[in-house]
């Protein structure tokens, strides 16, 4: 006999977990709904060299590849190169600026650890434009995040934003251009390794000591959004990148509060740099402010060429992703959230006859009335019936016996207070009093 037993990094949860996991990913979807982005699919599989035409490196060795007859094939790692795909492709029948949503599975090759997964959900939006986009879309995104924050139940959270053109103006007046990808990568981790642990990395790379203090002193400038932007201002450096950057972030600033996210919401930190090479204005992280542990749970910025291994076609982008395998896993093990849903029923009709007819058919009737309603079909003890309605946390039964068929009412129980309703057996009437009660 083969022992049943789940891959390393694959996510696999009971029933009243995957429930919770179905609420928290719907929450995402309906919000990314309301700002108006269209849902998209792609394949999980691609041909190996649509998906690394921009891999390389770590990412290339974590690619789940093979061989199926001639074709050569791979598991997409993210969502944003199959849509890079998707758009080159599909240029001429898309409106731009095209805004889309994708939820869906990505697979990694990483190696296996507590809060790391092979196979995880990414829930993505971009917004691409066609030759150029707007900063003010940029402005936006932070509102979304805030909407979906909010909506996941938690308001002790900050998002992070800042611009990379500041950055790489920062670095090419210091003399350190060709460095600038490998600085940010470096302060980029101030969070989790601290300044001191910066600062000998970035001197490592071969910055003066002089040079590394600019940086630091740079990047941890204190006080308000607004205080913060007009001594970035004063500093008075003459670098074209550098203005850029700084009229880019001091618009999306201004703009975000239009859209309505709170000043206490919204920081701008000059630390986030964001790891991956191609983000080329605003970045942006998210975190909860009492689980710093949890990382950055929504992370993004702008690029400036979507598809440009596909099509000569500029198009440039905004999105930003949350990993929702990750964020479930360490919300679950926080305790911060809580699988108590059982069963998807709000109804469970014990059925005490031989022939079930009337049970069948006023279950019909519950369901097309939006009623969740489940049947107990097994011949069990009546307590056995009630045994598993508990189990499953079902909230409402109803018994049909011959007493109740000759009567045409029945007793609704709520399986919490022990209360009994009597009503007629007429759908609307049981709808309208479960309905009132939930």
């Amino acid at each position: 006999m083969i022992e049943p037993r789940t891959l390393p990094g694959f996510m696999e949860l009971l029933p009243n977990e995957q429930i919770l996991f179905e609420q928290i990913k719907q929450k995402i979807e309906k919000t990314y709904q309301k700002f108006g982005f269209l849902p998209l699919d792609t394949p999980v599989l691609e041909l190996s060299e649509i998906l690394l035409a921009k891999a390389g490196g770590e990412t290339e060795k974590q690619i789940y590849r093979f061989q199926k007859g001639d074709t050569d094939l791979s598991m997409r790692f993210d969502l944003t190169v199959p849509l890079a795909k998707y758009v080159a492709k599909n240029y001429g029948n898309l409106s731009f600026p095209f805004r889309r949503y994708q939820i869906g599975k990505v697979y990694r090759g990483e190696k296996a650890q507590k809060g790391r997964f092979r196979e995880f959900y990414q829930c993505d939006i971009d917004v691409i434009g066609d030759g150029e986009l707007d900063i003010i879309n940029d402005a936006e995104i932070p509102s979304v995040i805030y909407s979906l924050i909010k909506e996941l139940g938690f308001e002790d959270f900050t998002i992070c934003i800042n611009n990379r053109k500041i950055l790489n103006g920062l670095f090419e007046s210091l003399n350190q251009k060709e460095n600038s990808v490998q600085i940010m990568r470096v302060i980029d981790k101030i969070e989790k390794i601290g300044a001191d642990k910066v600062k000998e990395e970035l001197e490592e790379i071969g910055l003066s000591k002089e040079e590394v203090d600019k940086i630091i002193d740079f990047i941890t400038i204190q006080g308000t959004n607004s205080e913060k932007l007009a001594k970035l201002e004063s500093l008075g450096i003459e670098n074209e990148n550098f203005k850029k950057g700084l009229e880019e972030l001091s618009t999306v600033v201004k703009y975000v509060k239009v859209f309505g996210v709170p000043e206490e919401n919204l920081k701008v930190d000059l630390t986030i740099a964001r790891g991956l090479d191609y983000y080329t204005g605003t970045v942006y992280e998210t975190f909860l402010n009492k689980y710093r542990e949890l990382g950055s749970i929504c992370s993004g910025g702008r690029y400036e060429n979507l598809a440009e291994y596909y099509t000569d076609k500029k198009l440039p982008g905004v999105g930003i992703s949350i990993g929702l395998t990750r964020l479930f896993d360490k919300l679950n093990e926080l305790s911060l959230i809580k699988a108590e849903k059982y069963s998807m029923a709000d109804v469970l009709i014990i059925p005490m006859l031989e022939d079930m007819t009337k049970p069948i058919e006023l279950a019909n009737e519950l369901r097309k009335n939006d009623l969740n309603t489940e049947i107990y079909l097994n011949d069990k003890k009546i307590k056995a019936k009630f045994k598993y309605a508990d189990k499953l946390k079902i909230p409402y039964v109803i018994v049909i016996g011959e007493d109740e068929i000759n009567s045409n009412q029945v007793k609704i129980k709520n399986m919490e207070t022990g209360e009994e309703t009597l009503v007629s057996m007429n759908a609307e009437e049981i709808v309208k009093s479960i309905k009132y009660k939930v």
